[in-house]
């Protein structure tokens, strides 16, 4: 099995002991969502396709384990760490380049390291793809914009609220 099927399996697992079964298909839509879509710009910009998709997996766990999003981005880095230490498959900097990109991408007004931005470019694309309501900030709106652009998309403008 390779090491993203092997994460996915751990998501899966995690994800049901979700009690909340609306929250629960969320998670796996979100996550893997965000997880496919980060695969896609990394093959996009020439980064590490399997780390992306890892990272898409795992950015926002630590909301659904918890069922609280407060501070989400920090204590998702900080179970994405104990997961892949648990999987034992990540090399010390894969699982640093992973967990940083996590603390990261609740950041969207700042600029951070390139896989950083892939997760938040593959995150707001998803909200977007998914429910448009949730583009709400302008910081969004144009990080959007921007990936659309970057992806030759069209975008149609800010959503409807």
């Amino acid at each position: 099995m390779n090491r993203q099927r092997q994460v996915q399996e751990l998501i899966y697992e995690l994800l049901l002991t979700v009690e909340d079964t609306e929250q629960r298909s969320y998670g796996y839509v979100h996550l893997f969502g965000v997880s496919a879509l980060a695969a896609m710009l990394a093959m996009h910009r020439g980064l590490d396709v399997e780390l992306a998709g890892v990272a898409g997996l795992l950015h926002d766990i630590a909301t659904y384990t918890s069922g609280s999003a407060h501070e989400h981005a920090r204590r998702s880095a900080e179970q994405a760490s104990q997961i892949l230490g648990t999987a034992g498959v990540f090399a010390p900097g894969e699982v640093d380049a992973i967990c940083t990109s996590i603390a990261h991408h609740s950041d969207k007004a700042n600029t951070h390291d390139p896989f950083s931005e892939l997760l938040k470019d593959a995150d707001v694309l998803q909200h977007c793809l998914y429910s448009a309501v949730l583009i709400d900030a302008q910081v969004r709106l144009k990080r959007l914009e921007d990936v659309c652009r970057e992806l030759s998309l069209s975008w149609p403008g800010e959503p409807d609220q």
